[in-house]
């Protein structure tokens, strides 16, 4: 009996570390992303992406190595993983309420307020440094997270310009044709956000931009505006 036991004990025990360490359920599965994802960017915060380890990134968010490798292909991959989540939330987020005000010269400009005071944002901006800062070494890493940065901030550009132009003059415009709109909200974020984003990357305190940032949403909202009546005319 004793030997027919310790046969046994083996094989449950291994059950038991397969249940334990095994792909967690489906409705677990989003938990774990998030927080590995989570741990990864306070890692990459703190030690860069260099000094960052998967080891270090696995304990934080408690998890294990092989959990994270069989999602992403390495440290990079996790990187830009990260930096795109964190866009994409914080472009959900942003898309859940539309500015107000009496004409699309108020709605867009305080929109394009909220977007500046909103992503210039120092965590968010550190990880625009980090990758860039990788550019040398890994040239796909820098360009990978600014395309995603692009196309997710382009995506916001259009639902704004289409929800805010549906009940105005502008949506008889050429520029707002559902042809031309993807262009169109790419030059307005070219011409709101580009240059603010641009002076945050070498600013060491981000709050010496917040009293410039109306005054130049005022002009560059104006100006597109214009823009966009007189090349209908």
């Amino acid at each position: 009996m004793k030997t027919s036991n310790s046969k046994k004990l083996p094989a449950a025990k291994a059950k038991r570390a397969k249940a334990r360490f095994g792909r967690p359920p489906k409705e677990l599965a989003g938990e774990v992303d998030a927080r590995i994802l989570d741990a990864a960017r306070k890692v990459f915060l703190e030690r860069g992406f260099e000094g960052a380890s998967v080891d270090e990134i696995a304990e934080v968010a408690r998890s294990g190595k092989a959990t994270i490798y069989a999602r992403f292909r390495d440290k990079r991959a996790l990187f830009t993983e990260v930096v795109t989540h964190d866009i994409l939330a914080r472009i959900t987020e942003f898309s859940a309420e539309l500015p107000t005000g009496a004409t699309i010269e108020e709605r867009l400009t305080s929109a394009a307020s909220t977007l500046l005071h909103w992503g210039l944002n120092s965590e968010r901006i550190a990880l625009m440094r980090l990758a860039i800062a990788e550019t040398r070494r890994f040239p796909d890493l820098a360009s990978t997270v600014s395309r995603s940065a692009r196309d997710l901030s382009t995506e916001l550009g259009v639902h704004l310009l289409s929800e805010l132009t549906k009940s105005d003059e502008l949506r008889s415009l050429p520029a707002f044709a559902p042809e031309h709109l993807t262009s169109t909200a790419r030059l307005f974020l070219d011409l709101v956000a580009v240059p603010m984003l641009l002076r945050a990357l070498f600013e060491a305190d981000l709050r010496t931009l917040d009293p410039e940032i109306d005054e130049h949403v005022t002009r560059s909202v104006a100006f597109f505006l214009s823009a966009c009546r007189y090349g209908a005319s």
